[in-house]
């Protein structure tokens, strides 16, 4: 596994665990909002496997789970073994993904390799525009969805709302992509901060304010979706 960064602590990340944050290199999406543009880039000086099991090993008495994001995880192919070397600790594994490789999710799954997913939905899960997906991957994005709603493992899927991508106009299309899900949806506000393309936001996007993106969660709820901001 290619890592760029760990995060010793975290109480957010991991719903009711106390865990780390493992960062994965490289990703096969270019999101003009994405706010880990060095770890997309391979910017990263790579940390090694040894340093970060042995910190774990260390912490096993105050952690109780490892968060792997990204990046984008599912793109390793040691994916499995690494998960697998976190739960011989004894750690509950949260995976954070974009979707693109259902085929990755499936075998971790599969494996019982990892407690939690929180998948990503950037877009129409059926049309990721080409500033998001530089390749076609509308139907990698449905299966991931089909496989993560039939798991039985706990999920949650992620908006991140900014505009074109996710407005009130396509809203009720793309959650009418998820309708078989009965996890939380989290509406989450994005900061513009260090983003992947600055450029984007002068010509083309831009961030929805709180007040839409609760607009947004009262027009979900309204067509009988479980709507949060985050």
């Amino acid at each position: 596994m290619l890592i760029g960064g760990l995060q010793k602590t975290t109480l957010l990340d991991f719903p009711g665990k106390v865990s780390a944050l493992v960062f994965t290199v490289g990703c096969n999406f270019t999101c003009p909002y994405c706010h880990n543009g060095d770890l997309v880039l391979g910017r990263q000086d790579p940390l090694s496997n040894e340093a970060v099991f042995d910190f774990l090993a260390q912490r096993k008495n105050v952690l109780q789970g490892v968060v792997i994001s990204g990046g984008e995880p599912t793109l390793h192919e040691d994916l499995p073994g690494f998960c697998a070397k976190i739960k011989s600790l004894g750690y509950s594994v949260k995976l954070d993904t974009n979707g693109s490789r259902p085929e990755m999710l499936a075998a971790v799954l599969h494996s019982k390799l990892v407690d939690y997913v929180a998948l990503d939905i950037k877009a129409d899960p059926a049309h990721y525009p080409r500033e998001i997906a530089p390749e076609a991957v509308g139907q990698d994005i449905l299966r991931t969805l089909e496989i993560v709603q039939t798991s039985g493992v706990v999920h949650e899927l992620r908006l991140p709302c900014v505009a074109p991508f996710i407005t009130a106009d396509n809203l009720p299309t793309i959650l009418g992509r998820l309708s078989r899900t009965k996890a939380s949806i989290f509406l989450q506000e994005v900061r513009l901060k260090q983003v992947l393309h600055p450029q984007f936001f002068i010509t083309q996007g831009r961030a929805l304010t709180r007040e839409e993106i609760e607009k947004l969660a009262f027009q979900g709820h309204a067509l009988g979706y479980q709507c949060l901001v985050r």
